[in-house]
């Protein structure tokens, strides 16, 4: 099962996110999954809008589905998604 997070940002667009690899069957995500672990223990997450505005690729914390608040997660969003 991929494990997603879907949430809503400030101007109402609905993100879904899922930690890349997460697809793949579960021995080989497990392999790429620790593959893909940095060394500082974050992981690539790519969210993807309703809509269809531009997909963002985020570094964050390998505990972000269950760790992170919503405000953090659209904060993350948002400053991938404008470059700053």
């Amino acid at each position: 099962m991929m494990k997603q997070r879907e949430i809503t940002d400030q101007s109402n667009t609905a993100w879904t996110c899922v930690q890349a690899y997460a697809g793949l069957d579960s021995e080989t995500a497990e392999q790429a999954t620790k593959l893909a672990e940095a060394e500082d223990g974050t992981v690539t997450v790519v969210c993807t809008p309703s809509g269809g505005a531009q997909t963002v690729r985020l570094e964050l914390d390998k505990g972000w589905l269950d760790d992170l608040s919503d405000e953090e997660l659209t904060s993350a969003i948002s400053s991938a998604g404008t470059g700053n």
